[in-house]
């Protein structure tokens, strides 16, 4: 059996590597050129001439708010690589440390960053404990190994054809290692065990509010553009131009421009992009190039949809039973802010009943408006929109607090007759959302708001009506008009 496991860990490894290294070596689309000293809006879709920007400064959009480049005033790489050590250090020692310990009558429970998975599988709720283990023990630990790699990597002159893949990872699996939210997690649920019995709070309360201390000095000295200039734009095998040389009469061909959505280039076509197609591969960083993102409008409606339906159980539903001394029953999470606010921990109850019920419809209503005015062409409030968007991006996944905190008392309070709290199934429904509406704001793709608006140029603005089109009529007849249209910067 154990041959059989290694040799199928060999054949997984192996895969993994062709793979990478075939990621790597994707050539660029034949048909592109890069445009430096110019970068799109990846909020708004507005073309913003960039220059060099002094330490301290931050380039942002003129038309949306969206901050650019920001650059920092510390060491691009030294800085950021201390708080990573400090973060992997302090990571290590988590992992061996136990968060705090319940005494119920003289029977004594701990309580490890590794307990609320294990107990949430062991009753039944596996899909719950793979999310809580992701969130806060696998994700944190691989998204401090994939900066540690970025930054031994950025020292050379010349990034690795590795360096870039792991970059796109660590900025797409950030949002996903959610240790900020389980430090409110863990203290809601210290809250809530001081009423049942006497709880010492052990050294890993303090190393997780440390590693989120150091993730986040980490992310606010991370400087990912001095990373991407390690590679050059006119280094690159297809070429590049200036932004002034593609520039007719202060009109730049935005039909014939595309940025990439992971490192930020920006290339001219020889011929008009469609909406959503893919283009070819980034010469920078070997990702996928297109215009917008595909099926953007459908696919972020049917997720709010899928959202809302799991919304009304999850809070009908109770998320957790618990008994003690044969007493107690189902609390739904609205009856857990109640109970908050009668033990006068208002802050406490206030921040629950914001983070997991006021944000969670927010969220799908600001989706649905966003989904709706874009469908509709409106120009209403634009740049409000936008900001909106980006607010909603942020606070997707402090949601999950109630998800946190319900994986603690679980594995916490396991004694039997004497006390006992247990998952249902509210919290499967609740964490549904959750996840479901994270994946909406990034299914979601807020330039199409400006598009749709006719702010972006008439060809992309005739992209979003025939999408219309064929969404209520069936396929388009053909293009409207020929030639290529041109806006202002």
């Amino acid at each position: 059996m154990r041959s059989i496991i290694r040799s199928m860990s060999s054949r997984a490894f192996h895969s993994f590597l062709r793979f990478a290294v075939r990621m790597a070596a994707v050539p660029p689309t034949a048909s592109m050129r890069v445009v430096e000293g110019l970068m799109e809006c990846p909020c708004c879709g507005h073309l913003v001439e960039i220059e060099e920007i002094a330490p301290g400064f931050v380039l942002a959009c003129e038309r949306c708010g969206q901050v650019l480049v920001r650059r920092r005033r510390t060491s691009p790489l030294a800085t950021p690589a201390a708080f990573c050590i400090s973060s992997a250090a302090i990571y290590l020692a988590l992992l061996t440390s136990s968060l705090m310990t319940l005494d119920v009558y003289g029977r004594e429970r701990r309580v490890s960053l590794f307990s609320g998975p294990l107990e949430l599988i062991h009753e039944g709720w596996g899909e719950i404990g793979v999310l809580v283990a992701l969130a806060t023990v696998v994700l944190p630990g691989v998204v401090i190994a994939c900066l540690g790699a970025i930054l031994y990597a950025a020292r050379r002159r010349s990034l690795p054809a590795w360096a870039p893949i792991l970059l796109i990872w660590y900025e797409r699996l950030r949002p996903w290692s959610m240790v900020e939210v389980y430090v409110l997690g863990v203290f809601v649920a210290y809250t809530k065990l001081v009423d049942m019995a006497h709880v010492d709070v052990d050294a890993g309360v303090y190393l997780v509010g440390a590693l989120m201390v150091t993730m986040a000095a980490t992310d606010s000295t991370l400087d990912t553009e001095r990373i991407w200039q390690h590679r050059r734009l006119r280094d690159l095998p297809c070429g590049s131009i200036t932004a002034s040389s593609i520039r007719r009469g202060g009109l730049y061909p935005v039909g014939r421009l595309a940025a990439c959505t992971s490192c930020g280039t920006l290339g001219e076509f020889q011929v008009e992009v469609p909406e959503s197609a893919a283009l070819g591969s980034c010469p920078r960083c070997a990702s996928t190039i297109r215009n917008r993102k595909a099926d953007s409008l459908s696919r972020t409606t049917a997720l709010l949809i899928t959202a809302l339906i799991c919304y009304l159980p999850a809070n009908i539903m109770p998320v957790m039973t618990f008994n003690k001394i044969g007493q107690g029953g189902g609390h739904t999470i609205l009856e857990g802010v109640v109970e908050l606010w009668q033990g006068d921990m208002i802050p406490l109850a206030l921040l629950v009943f914001f983070a997991s019920i006021v944000v969670p419809v927010f969220k799908i209503v600001s989706l649905a408006v966003m989904v709706f005015t874009t469908w509709r062409g409106s120009a209403w409030a634009l740049a409000g929109r936008s900001r909106l968007y980006r607010f909603v991006d942020i606070i997707g996944r402090w949601s999950m607090i109630d998800v946190f905190m319900i994986s603690i008392l679980v594995a916490v309070v396991r004694f039997n007759a004497l006390a006992n709290i247990e998952a249902n199934g509210g919290v499967v429904c609740f964490a549904a959302v959750v996840v479901l509406t994270i994946f909406a704001a990034y299914t979601f793709d807020p330039r199409s708001m400006w598009d749709a608006a006719g702010q972006n140029g008439p060809e992309r603005s005739r992209d979003l009506t025939r999408a219309r089109q064929t969404l209520r009529l069936g396929p388009a007849d053909g293009a409207d008009g020929d030639g290529m249209e041109t806006v202002s910067r």
